[in-house]
């Protein structure tokens, strides 16, 4: 028996089944139209902000202070692009192809993590990122582990690991930055200064005015809501800062005993939505980067291509013979 076989309400049933047991939907399953819709705007955000995000870095390459900072930095960079590829397949599964994805990233008909709107003006601020923005991922995405799409679940499980050590990468620059001059401490807390307030943007706007997050928890894709993140982002981070020694940017961060959490300030929202709108920093300069990477590397996808289509038609013919 095929789907096509099935009466609809009985496939939803069963949809709204695996939902209720906490088991996975897979590409062959059918799933409300809805449902896979949602999955395809977040997954190709995802899958976008980890190809756009190797540009803030990225301009540090070749500035590095050293060959092991350097070392580090170019493998790094290597781990997001996998990432970005991981995320695209995912989504593929959902019937989209990856030229589709992009076309519509460039026509600006989806979007990437705001974080990846502001500029890398000093060097601390590769060490900020890894901190503060990858540590901010890893409060986003080890729940998406247990989402409930199984191609979505299972390449998060390797990119969850790579950023773990990615955030434990930019902490230990920061704290070798830390134990140096005067000079270097202060270019670490003016990066801190400036990437606190963004990094807890990344969570997405309060859930009051979050359209998506409701339905997206009730099908499993998304495990907790943008300001449980965003509570468990700083609970995790303000430890840390105390270790390393910087100060956080919050006039209103302070330990709440009854609530067993950190109270905290609230970020500049219409700053995040003028960012989302095409209005930050470095908006227009990502986009035009990633279109002219994307144009310039059009020769290499058409040669792969062509050798591809080469192999089959060789193989064809040994089996023919």
């Amino acid at each position: 028996m095929t789907i096509q076989d099935v009466d609809e309400d009985e496939l939803r049933a069963r949809f709204d089944a695996t939902i209720e047991n906490h088991d996975r939907v897979e590409a062959r399953d059918w799933m409300p139209q809805g449902y896979r819709a949602t999955l395809v705007r977040q997954i190709a955000q995802h899958a976008h902000s980890e190809i756009i995000g190797m540009q803030p870095e990225g301009n540090w390459l070749t500035r590095a202070p050293s060959l092991r900072r350097k070392a580090i930095l170019l493998a790094k960079v290597q781990d997001e692009a996998g990432h970005g590829l991981y995320l695209y397949s995912a989504c593929e599964t959902l019937g989209v192809t990856r030229d589709e994805l992009t076309a519509r990233l460039l026509a600006g008909a989806q979007k990437y993590s705001s974080i990846f709107n502001y500029p890398t003006l000093t060097y601390a601020d590769v060490g900020a990122i890894g901190w503060l923005v990858d540590g901010a991922a890893i409060c986003n995405q080890v729940p998406l582990c247990r989402t409930s799409y199984g191609p979505y679940g299972r390449a998060m499980i390797r990119i969850c690991k790579e950023e773990s050590f990615h955030q434990r990468q930019g902490y230990e620059l920061l704290a070798a930055m830390m134990r140096g001059t005067d000079e270097q401490r202060a270019m670490v807390q003016e990066s801190v200064d400036r990437f606190w307030w963004p990094a807890l943007m990344m969570f997405g706007p309060p859930d009051d005015d979050s359209p998506n997050t409701a339905q997206s928890m009730a099908w499993g894709i998304k495990r907790h809501t943008n300001d449980e993140l965003r509570q468990r982002m700083v609970d995790m981070t303000v430890p840390q800062a105390e270790a390393l020694g910087v100060t956080l940017p919050d006039p209103e961060l302070r330990w709440n005993e009854e609530r067993g959490s950190y109270d905290f300030g609230s970020p500049d929202w219409d700053e995040f939505w003028a960012v989302l709108k095409g209005d930050g920093p470095c908006n227009a300069q990502r986009l035009a980067h990633r279109r002219r990477a994307w144009e310039d590397g059009a020769w290499v996808r058409e040669a792969a291509m062509a050798f591809a289509a080469a192999q089959s038609e060789e193989a064809q013919y040994e089996e023919a013979w």
